[in-house]
């Protein structure tokens, strides 16, 4: 798909399609008309199927009437915002892959996306083509295992099936990210994962440099799995990456 900036020509619907089939659905969540129908167009263009609402509350009933199988959240929209839809969403389903949208470039406000739930964030503007690679990116992520094997490090276990994680008798609440990184690092486990494997198996394309998303994860993954005095997991192999020590 070839990229283009937002605010390309619009579409005949404004609020909503609704289209049955096998294909993926994706459901789109942004308050700006133009933008709204420009993301429709782009992702139908790409095959799948798409739903669209204007505000977060009409994103969070959607999910709740039909569950999508992705989600695009703008952060700026009416009646309730993108972050606390955000929230809900990921309350009510870990699995679920939620793509926020966000015009601040700021650190701390990408980071706020990603903690709300968020499985991976674009800022605004954007090409059409990288918000096409995202989707896919997440989407494979959704359908993909690396096994079915309950994972062990230590007092650590994962089970991918039931994706849930416990260390010693306590669960983790993940979400889908920090789920999907751990389950590569034990997959792993001994074995130092470079930075760029880490963005390419885990959000599927090259990011800036600058970028710390991945960071952010593993210092989230961290605080989750490091409580109590419990020892560390996940080291810090300096200029290279990451690796889980067996």
């Amino acid at each position: 798909m070839e990229d283009l900036p937002l605010l390309t020509s619009p579409l005949h619907s404004t609020n909503s399609v609704v289209l049955v089939s096998d294909r993926a659905e994706v459901l789109v969540a942004e308050d700006d008309k133009g933008v709204r129908e420009s993301l429709v167009r782009g992702l139908r263009l790409e095959g799948y199927d798409v739903r669209a609402v204007a505000d977060g509350l009409a994103a969070v009933e959607a999910v709740v009437e039909r569950e999508p199988d992705l989600v695009v959240l703008d952060v700026m929209m009416p009646v309730l915002d993108g972050l606390t839809a955000c929230r809900r969403l990921r309350a009510r389903s870990r699995t679920l892959p939620i793509l926020i949208l966000t015009a601040r470039h700021e650190v701390d406000d990408r980071i706020a996306g990603l903690d709300a739930g968020a499985d991976d964030y674009l800022v605004k503007p954007f090409a059409l083509g990288e918000l096409a690679a995202r989707v896919r990116a997440l989407l494979r992520r959704s359908s993909l295992s690396g096994t079915d094997e309950l994972l062990r490090v230590g007092d650590l276990s994962l089970d991918p099936r039931a994706r849930t994680a416990v260390r010693g008798e306590r669960i983790l609440e993940l979400t889908k990210t920090e789920f999907d990184l751990l389950e590569l690092l034990l997959h792993n486990a001994g074995i130092v994962l470079t930075r760029e494997t880490l963005y390419d198996r885990i959000w599927g394309i090259d990011f800036d440099t600058s970028s710390r998303s991945l960071d952010v994860h593993i210092s989230y993954l961290r605080h989750k799995t490091e409580q109590g005095g419990e020892p560390r997991v996940i080291d810090t192999v300096r200029g290279v990456g990451y690796v889980v020590r067996r």
